[in-house]
């Protein structure tokens, strides 16, 4: 066991500073440290199930799987990916312990693995979360352009509220994250107890086949459609993970993080196995897929509408959007600290290792992935038409292609955490004391890379695109350069500049050894 003050001691096996279980080290690189304690439970799940952005999975994700997929077991499947994730958190967690890292995902990568692979892990990251987020932008564009044209009367393009969006996410994220919390959870409460609503209005008047647990029924997952199902549903589940992203703005990160996570897969796989089946409760389980292909997207307000009237079908249209803009901010959140982590350990310009003197956040991250969406965004309305001038074209491209890729990189993310938690324990001689954790992380891992591999196999569905596009492999291909690129920096820090490669998964804790190396910085 070691503690903060020892960090800068090397463990024989991987020849990396010591890992601090106790917590974090005390010491402050002036503005290269997220302020601590600025968190707690409450406002960082509810950042967490902000990214879930559930009205949006119970709105768009879910009539979409019925409807694609003709899989009337999703409510099992989210059960079943309930499952897997908790497995894997078990691992995730317990190391969440050790290491308290801006860098999240890449940091336990590079605790495990070595700092080759955690820079590899990095560029995936920072490219999947931020695929994830400007996707969002474009569906977030078309819906309020939609309210417009309904409410108001007035036509507007989807890219200026979609642009619109990523200034005020901008601007908030310069805000403290006790803010953003505040408005993130706001919004959430109030979508998910009207989603609450229906559901419990399907269930207190369902179709002619009344309570049916059919939905539930092992026998409905067969079919060459199964494996694409766990794509979309896998989409649904990511936000969970992104809790070990604050841990350095907690207080107690060794207790709240586990504490979060555990929550908020419990929370996210009970609610939407839930409203899944009300969806095919309020139709009929023989009914879902047809109602789903005829209504699309507008499945869940042609159902309230009749059941509910137009009043909470309106509000719930408005809370659609407002449920997408909460998701927007708590993935630019996600994708600032991570730009921010890779800054202070050398994986990016030292600036983005900054913070915002006024209010501690990682602003020059903030403001780099402003201008990222903002050229995506711009990029898609310029130069993406659609056939014959379809102006619905480029936002369901932008939001189809965007989401994919993003959740593509997450699950493949989360697969590699998972055998660097095995590697982690196993380099510090605790196999046998961890054991039962090391074999959920196995589990896991394999159950997260059969869900890659149809997610990749599949992808020309998940995209709508034809069979054999060029495009389908093309999108995918963009995880792997991003992997490429930073194994490639990885490799050239270890020969060129082998102390920052030492520093990369440290965070805070490098701060020690530019103390004791009387650097500087």
């Amino acid at each position: 066991m070691t503690t903060g003050s020892s960090s800068t001691s090397s463990t024989p096996s991987t020849g990396r500073p010591a890992d601090d279980e106790a917590g974090i080290s005390t010491f402050k690189g002036q503005d290269r440290a997220l302020r601590a304690g600025r968190l707690g439970t409450g406002g960082l799940l509810l950042s967490v199930l902000a990214a879930t952005a559930p009205l949006m999975v119970v709105a768009g994700v879910m009539p979409t799987t019925f409807a694609v997929m003709g899989i009337v077991g999703q409510p099992l499947l989210f059960v079943i990916l309930g499952v897997v994730l908790v497995l894997f958190s078990v691992g995730y967690a317990e190391m969440s312990r050790h290491v308290h890292n801006a860098g999240a995902f890449y940091a336990y990568i590079a605790r495990g693995l070595g700092g080759t692979p955690g820079a590899a892990a990095a560029a995936v990251a920072l490219v999947a979360y931020s695929s994830l987020q400007v996707g969002i932008y474009g569906l977030f564009g078309f819906e309020v352009s939609g309210l417009f044209a309904t409410y108001l009367d007035t036509e507007i393009a989807w890219w200026i509220p979609a642009l619109a969006a990523v200034l005020v996410v901008g601007a908030l994220a310069w805000l403290k994250i006790d803010v953003n919390a505040w408005v993130l959870g706001v919004l959430l409460v109030i979508e998910v107890t009207l989603v609450v609503v229906f559901d419990v209005s399907a269930v207190a008047d369902p179709a002619r086949q009344g309570l049916s647990l059919h939905a539930f029924d092992p026998g409905t997952l067969t079919g060459a459609g199964v494996g694409t199902a766990l794509c979309f549903c896998i989409a649904a589940f990511t936000g969970f993970e992104q809790a070990p992203v604050y841990a350095e703005e907690t207080s107690r990160p060794h207790l709240l993080v586990p504490r979060v996570m555990f929550l908020a897969i419990g929370f996210v796989a009970v609610f939407f196995a839930i409203s899944s089946w009300a969806l095919t409760v309020a139709t009929g389980p023989s009914a879902i897929v047809g109602t789903s292909r005829e209504q699309s997207a507008g499945l869940l307000f042609f159902l309230t509408e009749s059941r509910l009237g137009a009043t909470f079908t309106d509000v719930l249209h408005v809370l659609f959007v407002t449920g997408m803009f909460a998701a927007l901010l708590s993935f630019h959140n996600v994708v600032s600290r991570y730009a921010f982590a890779m800054g202070r350990e050398g994986l990016l310009p030292a600036a983005f290792g900054r913070t915002s003197e006024a209010s501690g956040a990682p602003g020059t991250g903030s403001l780099l992935h402003s201008v990222v969406s903002l050229l995506v965004v711009g990029g898609f309305a310029l130069f993406d038409d659609g056939p014959a001038g379809d102006p619905t074209a480029p936002v369901l491209r932008l939001f189809t292609w965007g989401g994919n890729v993003g959740a593509l990189g997450v699950t493949l993310l989360m697969a590699t955490a998972s055998l660097s938690v095995i590697v982690f324990f196993v380099r510090r001689g605790a196999a046998r004391a961890q054991a039962g954790r090391l074999i959920t992380a196995a589990v896991a891992g394999i159950a997260l890379l059969v869900i890659a591999f149809y997610t990749i196999k599949d992808f020309d569905v998940l995209v709508g695109a034809g069979p054999g596009s060029v495009l389908s492999r093309l999108l995918p291909a963009v995880i792997g350069a991003a992997a490429v690129v930073g194994l490639v920096q990885g490799l050239v820090l270890r020969s060129r500049r082998p102390e920052a490669h030492a520093r990369i998964g440290l965070g805070n804790e490098a701060f020690q050894l530019d103390k004791a190396a009387g650097s500087p910085s």
